[in-house]
């Protein structure tokens, strides 16, 4: 099932607060990420004209509503993406929590809503239900989270949460509070997706997987009287030609030995995140098919869990694949690429001008040296380019 959007899209960068550099799988390239570091790629994001940027969450990552909070003031128009983790955070704290970096930001905090698939980190934070518990977890939660809100004070008894006149006091910027976000490829996921969320996330599956997953959650949201809006995490590696494109994802991994692939997928092995084995699956741990469609590629998904595709080829090409995945009905794309703060640069310059967004980067004043002219020719001439046309759906 396909849905033809004419409107724009929100693009979205990533903070990289579990590491960086230009390779994958060692420390070979690897960069320091400090809050200089995250200062920097989030001012060029929210210089760039990104709609927003995701945080993650989990224990390999710096806390991401520290990182946001820090982040907030230095930006402008920069929203973020931040996680809230059911089981974790009773939903009063979480609520307050959301409220008061929505006024801080001014009203520019998303919400990631995370349940956590690895059993092993779950356990080290206390956590021990399986994978169908954690999700009536979520399910509790948010009906208590969302209420407090909208502004309601709460009495609740469910089988996991329990409140007693809980509010909340100072309300956020947001009516309603922060739009909620969400991501799971399980039955219980949608349900959850389909009752509560906002916007559903899913990860960068071929194209028919991403038609067939999404006709699924929009059923079901449709049989709760919802109609949610869709998401698409994945990772892109632009460049002027194709042939440099695929030199540069081969290049990513050219560190990455067969041990470090096996360590890798034994952890992925270990999650109950049905996400994270569809992930694995399109794979299957080998370096041999690694180009899954056309110019999507998993060799991020080698190494990394969580998002394990890219989006690579030239700037059209990649403007294409999104293109397709607009029609799918998506209309939010949250991007990676490594090293975070060069990429971002590179698919702003390359592809952003071929898209039709929803957002526009701030309109700055002209001066004699400012403004995307290159350097001056001879000291006498200012070159100029072609600007290219938007993709047309």
């Amino acid at each position: 099932m396909s849905e033809q959007h004419k409107s724009g899209i929100n693009v979205f960068w990533f903070l990289p607060t579990h590491g960086d550099g230009r390779y994958l799988g060692t420390a070979e390239g690897g960069r320091s990420v400090d809050l200089q570091y995250l200062q920097q790629i989030a001012v060029a994001a929210d210089y760039l004209g990104y709609y927003g940027v995701l945080i993650p969450t989990g224990k390999s990552c710096e806390d991401s509503w520290l990182v946001a909070a820090a982040l907030a003031l230095m930006t402008k128009r920069l929203r973020f993406l931040v996680a809230v983790r059911p089981g974790l955070q009773p939903p009063s704290l979480a609520a307050r929590m959301a409220s008061t970096l929505d006024r801080l930001s001014e009203g520019r905090l998303l919400i990631n809503v995370v349940t956590g698939g690895d059993p092993v980190e779950n356990k080290g934070d206390g956590i021990f239900l399986n994978h169908a518990e954690r999700y009536n977890v979520t399910n509790e939660f948010l009906h208590v989270y969302k209420k407090l809100l909208q502004g309601e004070k709460v009495d609740y008894t469910g089988e996991h949460i329990k409140v007693e006149g809980a509010e909340l006091l100072f309300p956020p910027v947001q009516q309603d509070g922060p739009p909620l976000y969400f991501g799971g490829s399980s039955p219980e996921a949608i349900g959850v997706a389909a009752s509560q969320i906002d916007t559903y996330l899913t990860w960068g599956e071929p194209l028919d997987l991403v038609a067939e997953k999404l006709t699924i959650v929009r059923q079901r949201a449709e049989r709760e009287g919802r109609t949610l809006k869709y998401g698409i995490r994945l990772h892109v590696i632009v460049r002027e030609t194709e042939e440099e494109a695929w030199a540069a994802a081969d290049k990513l991994i050219s560190h990455v030995d067969d041990e470090t692939i096996a360590a890798a997928q034994k952890i992925f092995a270990r999650m109950d995140s049905s996400g994270q084995k569809r992930m694995s699956e399109l794979h299957n741990g080998s370096r041999d098919s690694l180009k899954i469609g056309p110019n999507l590629w998993a060799g991020v998904g080698l190494v990394r869990g969580g998002a394990g595709t890219a989006l690579v080829g030239n700037p059209q090409q990649v403007a294409d694949r999104i293109a397709e995945y607009q029609a799918l009905g998506i209309d939010n794309f949250i991007l990676s690429g490594y090293p975070h703060l060069e990429e971002a640069h590179r698919f702003a310059e390359l592809v952003m001008p071929l898209l039709a967004l929803n957002h526009t980067p701030a309109q700055r004043a002209q001066s004699i040296n400012t403004g995307p002219f290159g350097e001056t020719i001879g000291g006498d001439k200012r070159p100029t380019a072609k600007k290219p046309d938007a993709v047309k759906l």
